[in-house]
Parts: C-alpha cells; sequence; structure tokens
C-alpha cells in the first residue's frame, strides 16, 4: 500500500515541476520576442546623417518629414520637397523660393 502513495506522490512531484518548468519557457520565451521586437524598431529608426541621433517622423502641412530629436534637422524623402512648395495658396516653402504669385 505505500507503494501507490509512493508512485502517487512521485507523479504529483513531477507534475508540479513540469508546470514549472513549462512556465518558465513560456516567460523566456515572452521575454525574448520582446527584446526581438525592440532591436527591431530600432533597427529600424532612422540615424541622423548630421549627428547620430534619431530621426522621427512627423506631419508638416500634410506631407511626413522626418526630424531629428537631438539636432532639430529636417530630412525630406524623395518628392516631398515638391509636395510642400506645391501646395495650394502657396505654403510657407513657396514664399520662400519666391515662387508665389503676387
Amino acid at each position: 500500500m505505500s507503494d501507490i502513495f509512493e508512485e502517487r506522490k512521485k507523479a504529483l512531484e513531477e507534475d508540479y515541476f513540469r508546470r514549472k518548468e513549462k512556465e518558465a519557457i513560456e516567460k523566456l520565451r515572452a521575454k525574448m520576442t520582446a527584446e526581438e521586437q525592440a532591436k527591431a524598431q530600432a533597427a529600424a529608426a532612422l540615424q541622423c546623417p548630421k549627428c547620430d541621433g534619431t530621426l522621427e517622423g512627423i506631419i508638416f502641412e500634410g506631407v511626413e518629414i522626418d526630424v531629428c530629436n537631438v539636432c532639430g534637422g529636417a530630412w525630406l524623402d524623395a518628392g516631398e520637397l515638391e509636395q510642400l512648395s506645391k501646395r495650394e495658396g502657396g505654403g510657407w516653402l513657396s514664399k520662400l523660393w519666391g515662387s508665389e504669385k503676387q
């Protein structure tokens, strides 16, 4: 009869440690996934060509431009300068270039 209780005790103990190992593995997987996502976001962030700061996208007059969070420099992708200069009503860039009809 004591064998039955010993076997039951071992089975419960093995089950307990199996659950704990499963929980530990799930926590490690979640931590690794979070670290990989953080690395991917850091790699996806553009570096400022002037000061190596991080470029953040902002919407300016309906056009998304990249602005450095360190030096404040504004960087334009292909076509964004044309979009800003050809706005209806001129806009500040057209006034700067003198292309607005006065």
